[in-house]
């Protein structure tokens, strides 16, 4: 009996706590429908058209604008040295002496042998004018002034290989004989010394595919260094390589004009930036209305107080900015922030 009772009232209790619970509910509902509002605050930005800039900054090495290595066209004992490393030296000055009196010798014989070889080609025309000497004895004549002549100019080009020249105007950064070395020529030529030039330099390196069709010969990039933090070089583009590596890069070639005060020396690096102008102006918004990822993206757009999302064909980056291909429409108000506690057709208000 008594447990029956004790059922009763426990019974009566649920009762009586699932009715206040129902009770209450409806009362938060109805001051929720009467003047409590769940409100989502969102920030917007109009779509607008905007000119484009792509930048890209990039590593590249420093190069001469030449790079020769200076060899011995001709064997023999160094009997000068006119040249040490760091000098300057102007197109065809000599940097060496080799021993010239054998070559001096073959040239005198040479010249002797042209000289006799060529007055005997013109008293024979003489004689020939005049009927005393054949058809024959002309021919003979030249051809000996020709062989003569060929004889002296090796001659003479073998005295001057005596004297090793640089064929370019430039700084001496090594020299590898001295004073009573001995230095062969053709077809194991001696290496004598290496000249740069560096009136201009040439920065390389290799881009990625895409942005290798961006770029364009002629088109002006900033060089900075870490040897001159506070000095901004212009340069232009030179090349753009027309095939790539198996990396899929292609090859960049700059020219930069050197400056006496901040002179820059090959085998540095440098910071390239590219910057290239997209023709015509395109719809832009900024990259932070993007929900997901720029493989599917999308925005919300407000309409008349609600968030509708919706997706969009996104193309090149500048900045902070996102070029938008197709989806969105001039003027057309994306929210670019707040968005991450939105859902599709939800009731915002936009923060001034």
């Amino acid at each position: 009996m008594k447990k029956g009772k004790l059922i009763i009232s426990v019974v009566a209790v649920l009762v009586v706590i699932v009715a206040i619970l129902v009770m209450n509910k409806k009362k938060m509902a109805s001051y929720t429908a009467g003047g409590i509002k769940d409100v989502y605050y969102v920030t917007v930005q109009k779509a607008l058209n905007k000119n484009l800039s792509e930048s890209l900054t990039m590593v590249g090495t420093i190069y001469a604008n030449n790079d020769v290595n200076i060899v011995s066209e001709t064997a023999g004992k160094v009997t000068a040295v006119y040249a040490k490393v760091g000098d300057y030296k102007q197109a065809g000055s000599v940097l060496f002496q080799v021993d010239d009196e054998l070559k001096k010798a073959a040239l005198m014989s040479a010249e002797a042998n042209y000289e006799k070889a060529k007055k005997d080609y013109e008293r024979t025309q003489a004689l020939f004018q005049q009927k005393s000497a054949t058809d024959a004895q002309l021919d003979m004549a030249k051809l000996g002034s020709a062989m003569a002549e060929a004889q002296y100019i090796v001659a003479k080009r073998q005295m001057a290989d005596t004297k090793i020249k640089t064929p370019i105007s430039g700084f001496i950064t090594s020299r590898t004989i001295d004073l009573g070395s001995m230095v062969q020529g053709a077809p194991q030529a001696t290496l004598v010394a290496n000249v740069v030039d560096i009136s201009r330099v040439k920065v390389k390196l290799n881009v990625a595919e895409t942005d290798a069709f961006i770029l364009k010969a002629g088109d002006q990039v900033s060089v900075a260094t870490d040897v001159y933090p506070q000095a901004i070089f212009t340069g232009r583009i030179e090349s753009v390589g027309s095939k790539g590596d198996d990396a899929h890069t292609f090859p960049v070639e700059i020219s930069i004009a050197n400056e006496a005060k901040h002179q820059l020396k090959a085998g540095k690096f440098a910071r390239i930036s590219f910057t290239s102008k997209k023709s015509g102006e395109s719809i832009v918004i900024p990259r932070a209305a993007l929900v997901g990822s720029v493989k599917a993206p999308q925005v919300f757009v407000v309409e008349n107080g609600i968030a509708k999302l919706r997706s969009i064909t996104v193309g090149s980056e500048s900045g902070l900015d996102i070029q938008v291909l197709n989806g969105l429409s001039l003027g057309e108000e994306v929210v670019v922030s707040g968005q991450n506690n939105i859902v599709d057709n939800i009731k915002v208000e936009i923060l001034k």
